[in-house]
């Protein structure tokens, strides 16, 4: 047996043309619009729309039966689970939160953190994740990741200059020219 649009109101019908030519809506409402339309004003089965439409006689018996159970709400697709997240709110929140405390306040020998130093600092708290995903994270809260100033500027080390053999009174050497 074939399946029908079935028989719609003035009001209904002229939101499904509006629907059906609309150019800023998507292309797959747009579609099923026009699937029903047929349906409704030239009065074709799921057959005959399939073969003017290009499409396969199952999909434009889905959306018709559809359109005929739930009217215009039933052309827009309902929402699809998807995959779920990899990592949870909680582990994401520990990448953000540790990457903005300071190395130092958790007892770390080291200055600033490195994507690497964050990645191990991580792991060895139960929250495995690749570097790429941690700059992700990141970029995503609004945080950009830099490279650590190794020759110009203030050092991020303290002790620096004790660790080079350097008095406090000297001044480091000038950076390299440029040629």
């Amino acid at each position: 047996m074939t399946v029908h649009a079935r028989s719609v109101g003035a009001e209904e019908l002229s939101a499904l043309t509006q629907l059906a030519r609309s150019r800023t809506r998507g292309a797959g409402l747009v579609r099923r619009a026009q699937i029903v339309l047929h349906g409704v004003e030239e009065g074709w089965g799921a057959p005959e729309i399939a073969t003017r439409m290009g499409l396969s006689r199952k999909c434009v018996r889905f959306w018709l039966k559809r359109f005929n159970e739930q009217g215009l709400a039933g052309l827009h697709e309902a929402m699809r689970s998807g995959r779920p997240p990899t990592y949870t709110a909680e582990e994401r929140g520990t990448v953000v939160t540790t990457a903005l405390t300071a190395p130092g306040e958790l007892g770390l020998p080291f200055a600033c953190w490195t994507l690497d130093r964050l990645v191990a600092y991580l792991g060895e708290r139960g929250v495995g994740m690749r570097r790429s995903r941690i700059c992700e994270i990141l970029l995503a809260e609004g945080l950009k990741w830099r490279r650590e100033e190794t020759w110009f500027g203030e050092r991020v080390d303290p002790d620096f200059a004790r660790k080079r053999g350097l008095s406090s009174s000297s001044t480091p050497p000038p950076p390299p020219a440029a040629s």
